[in-house]
């Protein structure tokens, strides 16, 4: 009893009343919905041997699938960085007719189901559609090839660059602008040196966002992609396709190593987000 009564009296009492509870309700929680299904996915692939499990992931389909997910989720994600920075940038510091309704079009990739989104952007790029028809005498072809796949990736990821930074950019300011062009900086410096170092971890996290956003989209991409083994077939298509196969070991296998990858690629990307709002404070 005494013993009790000293640990109790030592222990550091919590600012929270009842952590005890809310931590152990949300390791649970956490445990059902990510880690105890990340579990099993690493379980299943121990039905694969370490040969088998080489050869499923380094075959010339699976590869190719692969580099079409990562790579043109990246290149999306920095088409997003870019023109959801312009966009911000619009949207905050200027006041034009309609700005409240551009305002609400950026969420629509939100609110919209990503299949009926597949949909309408291949009715718009085929190239019988809106856009397709006038691309098409240029010999540009969007619908059923790489590029759209590019196209869906921007249109799924833009509200997360977007409305990432347009916070912070609103928070920013134009005091701070307008003290360094009366000190003579020109406005490219002016957003170099004073903007661009404020919303930069932000932009970093949006960047991150619309990069995981797309390699594991799905529905928008199918429809437009093509599904072309070896051309326009992305990673999360294959999964289904063993899947369909009942060949679940090695869809697991691929699933493991995307899931390891975009680990590897979004841990870069917080550390290096992390350094630069280091930089930032110590300025």
């Amino acid at each position: 009893m005494a013993a009790a009564t000293r640990a109790s009296f030592f222990r550091p009492r919590s600012v929270i009343p009842g952590f005890g509870l809310t931590f152990g309700l949300t390791v649970t929680w956490l445990s059902l919905i990510v880690l105890i299904p990340l579990a099993a996915l690493f379980l299943k692939t121990t039905e694969l041997t370490l040969d088998r499990f080489i050869a499923v992931v380094t075959g010339p389909r699976t590869l190719h699938a692969l580099w079409v997910s990562f790579g043109i989720s990246f290149a999306a994600a920095i088409v997003n960085a870019v023109f959801g920075t312009i966009v911000v940038w619009a949207l905050v510091r200027y006041d034009f007719p309609g700005r409240r309704l551009v305002d609400a079009i950026v969420d629509v990739p939100f609110a919209l189901p990503t299949a009926v989104a597949g949909i309408s952007l291949t009715a718009l790029y085929a190239e019988n559609g809106w856009i397709g028809s006038l691309l098409a005498p240029l010999g540009i072809k969007v619908a059923f090839t790489p590029l759209g796949i590019l196209v869906a990736l921007v249109f799924v990821g833009l509200p997360f660059v977007v409305r990432t930074i347009q916070p912070v950019l609103a928070d920013l300011d134009k005091q701070y602008e307008e003290a360094a062009a009366s000190l003579g900086a020109s406005r490219f410096e002016t957003i170099w040196r004073v903007v661009l170092p404020t919303v930069w971890p932000a932009l970093l996290t949006g960047f991150s966002l619309a990069f995981a956003r797309g390699i594991g989209e799905y529905g928008s991409v199918i429809f437009i992609a093509g599904n072309m083994p070896n051309v326009s077939e992305i990673a999360p298509l294959l999964i289904v396709v063993r899947l369909e196969e009942f060949r679940y070991a090695d869809a697991t296998a691929i699933a493991v190593v995307m899931l390891v990858a975009s680990f590897i690629l979004l841990l870069i990307i917080n550390r290096l987000q992390q350094w630069t709002e280091r930089r930032t404070s110590e300025r």
